[in-house]
C-alpha cells in the first residue's frame, strides 16, 4: 500500500514536468526561429532607402523619384 501512495504522488506531479518540458521545447523553437528571421533581415535595405540614395547621388530625376516613391507606397 505504501508503494502505491508514493507512485500516486509521482503521477500527480508528472504532468507538470511534462508540461514544463514541452514549454521549454516550444520556447526554444520560437527563440531559434526569431534569431534566424532577424539575422536574415539585417542585410536588406528597404526600397525607399535605395530610392533615396539613388536620388541623392543624382542617378534619377525628381520626377522619376516622385513616380517611383508613389509606386512603392501603393504596394
Amino acid at each position: 500500500m505504501m508503494h502505491w501512495n508514493w507512485y500516486g504522488w509521482g503521477m500527480g506531479f508528472g504532468w507538470i514536468f511534462m508540461l514544463a518540458f514541452w514549454a521549454i521545447i516550444l520556447f526554444g523553437i520560437i527563440f531559434i526561429f526569431r534569431v534566424f528571421v532577424k539575422s536574415k533581415g539585417n542585410g536588406c535595405e528597404s526600397a525607399m532607402a535605395i530610392l533615396e540614395k539613388r536620388y541623392a547621388r543624382g542617378e534619377i530625376s525628381k520626377e522619376e523619384y516622385n513616380k517611383i516613391r508613389d509606386d512603392i507606397r501603393r504596394d
